[in-house]
């Protein structure tokens, strides 16, 4: 019997898949304290906030924009909450709705600098990365407000399950935001946006709103991993999430996103966050120091971009 080819965007999903066994099967070959169920429970409870934030990098790299201000707008979400629930005695329900606004208003300011006034959204969110970080340390006058009980529902892992709230919201996160780009008109838009801005333009959509409503959207989804860091860790650390935005670039790239727009796959950023944490876990088994592993999982990024430009190359000849 002939075998059906496989669909063709279920390539890279089935090569990102085959990465992510393979290391698993190295990883446990090697370290004989990898393959457990409570090693997969801590890097399924150590995602959520990656996750989150990678999904909303995922869109604005499909818009060709790119966002550095992630970390610390989750820091500075981070804080919101912490302040007025320790300080203010505000309830957790309408903590985490200012929390969430907090991070939509970054993105929102980013959206409209960036798009509206036309600056480089590389330069705005780098000073967004700035502004947030500060007003981060000045809410808390550069000290961690611990909270503790109240927030810690959402990161505590469910009993019998091994796997917390926060990761259920960050797989929400992920489906959602592939059911959208995949299959909405909102989603094709932003593709077409990333391929050919001025093309879409010419066809008579307004490219700004997209575009700005993709950035409130990262803004929103980094205050979303602020909610999920503080209920993790029991407490508001202004100082969190340094870089962050780092490994969410590189789990966009590994996933096929390309930082030139116009091409990306939200679950495929999501196998992304997994191969990375998957292989920093397994360094860890393996007690490879902090600097090595920061070199090999650069490698890993620079190499993931190369078959990125390498890609479209093959595609540009092909056309």
């Amino acid at each position: 019997m002939k075998k059906l080819p496989i669909p063709q965007p279920l390539l890279p999903s089935a090569a990102l898949l085959g990465v992510l066994a393979l290391l698993v099967a190295v990883f446990g070959m090697a370290s004989d304290g990898f393959l457990k169920p409570a090693t997969f429970s801590i890097i399924a409870n150590q995602i959520p906030a990656l996750t989150c934030v990678a999904v909303g990098m995922t869109l604005v790299l499909i818009i060709g924009g790119i966002d550095l201000s992630v970390g610390a707008v989750l820091a500075m979400s981070s804080a919101v909450i912490g302040v007025l629930m320790k300080d203010y005695e505000w309830s957790l329900a309408t903590a985490m709705i200012a929390c969430l606004l907090t991070g939509a208003l970054c993105g929102l300011f980013n959206g409209l600098v960036s798009v509206g006034m036309r600056v480089p959204a590389f330069i705005v969110t780098l000073g967004m990365l700035e502004i947030a970080r500060g007003a981060a340390k000045l809410l808390t006058n550069s000290q961690i407000k611990f909270i503790g009980k109240p927030v810690e529902a959402v990161g505590e892992p469910l009993a019998g399950l091994g796997i917390s709230p926060a990761f259920l919201v960050a797989v929400a996160a992920v489906v959602i935001a592939q059911f959208v780009l995949s299959r909405t008109v909102f989603g094709r838009y932003c593709l077409a946006i990333g391929s050919n801005a001025e093309a879409v333009r010419l066809s008579g959509i307004r490219v700004a709103p997209y575009s700005i409503a993709v950035f409130v959207l990262s803004g929103l989804l980094a205050g979303v991993a602020g909610l999920i860091e503080t209920s993790r860790l029991s407490s508001a650390d202004p100082n969190g999430a340094v870089g962050l935005e780092l490994p969410a670039i590189a789990a966009c790239v590994i996933g096929g996103t390309s930082l030139m727009g116009g091409r990306g796959n939200v679950v495929n950023s999501f196998l992304g966050v997994l191969i990375i944490r998957v292989l920093q876990t397994g360094l860890a088994h393996l007690g490879t120091t902090d600097a090595m592993k920061q070199v090999i999982t650069g490698a890993v990024i620079v190499t993931a971009v190369l078959f990125d430009a390498l890609r479209r190359r093959w595609d540009a000849s092909s056309d």
